[in-house]
């Protein structure tokens, strides 16, 4: 899809091919996961995976939608977790009654929109976010662009630890989990020797 929609601009492809990446990395996160491990909270301040998929989610049809006069949703149809009257952290998590399959394909048609918008204006357009300070709100298409895929990281990120503390499964993504070679065995041993130094430091 970005291949053949952005040919003529390689730095537009480049930046949603890295966008791209790491969409797919946090959405391998939920594979052969249940309902409950897929919502659970993992953190004190519940950090659980499906609700970071809803969130970046957002995250897309706030940047690359109203903030550029190209509205993701009609007005009638906004769910009340994206409502500016919605309650704090609706984004991060998913009631029972929002399926697994809901908010991943809202997530799929999101990233349409957004190439979409990114096909559609140069990277020089202007747009301005509501919420960043009055002296920095005017931003470029590329600096949004940026910024999304910096966020986006950082929670494909949050989900490779959340995933991790759910049944121990790790891996930057399908077909390449760029870690070392080791067995479980390698790890525990591993693991017992980072914590062994951490205390000996911890006791100097």
């Amino acid at each position: 899809m970005i291949e053949s929609n952005l040919r003529a601009d390689p730095l537009k492809a480049d930046l949603l091919r890295y966008l791209q990446s790491a969409r797919d990395a946090l959405l391998w996160k939920l594979d052969g996961l249940s309902e409950y491990d897929v919502r659970r909270p993992l953190t004190p301040t519940g950090t659980n995976l499906l609700g970071l998929v809803k969130h970046v989610a957002g995250v897309e049809i706030g940047y690359f939608g109203e903030m550029f006069g190209r509205p993701f949703f009609d007005a009638a149809q906004v769910p009340s977790w994206y409502a500016e009257d919605a309650e704090d952290n609706a984004d991060m998590w998913a009631p029972a009654d929002e399926s697994r399959e809901e908010i991943v394909g809202l997530y799929r048609r999101v990233w349409e929109h957004t190439e979409a918008t990114v096909t559609a204006l140069p990277l020089d357009a202007t747009g301005h976010v509501a919420w960043w300070p009055e002296d920095r709100s005017e931003v470029t298409l590329h600096r949004v662009l940026v910024h999304v895929i910096s966020d986006t990281t950082r929670h494909a990120g949050h989900a490779d630890i959340v995933r991790e503390l759910v049944d121990g499964a790790v891996g930057m993504r399908k077909g390449n989990d760029n870690m070392p070679p080791g067995d479980r065995a390698w790890w525990e041993s591993y693991r017992d020797r980072v914590e062994s130094d951490a205390r000996t430091a911890g006791n100097s």
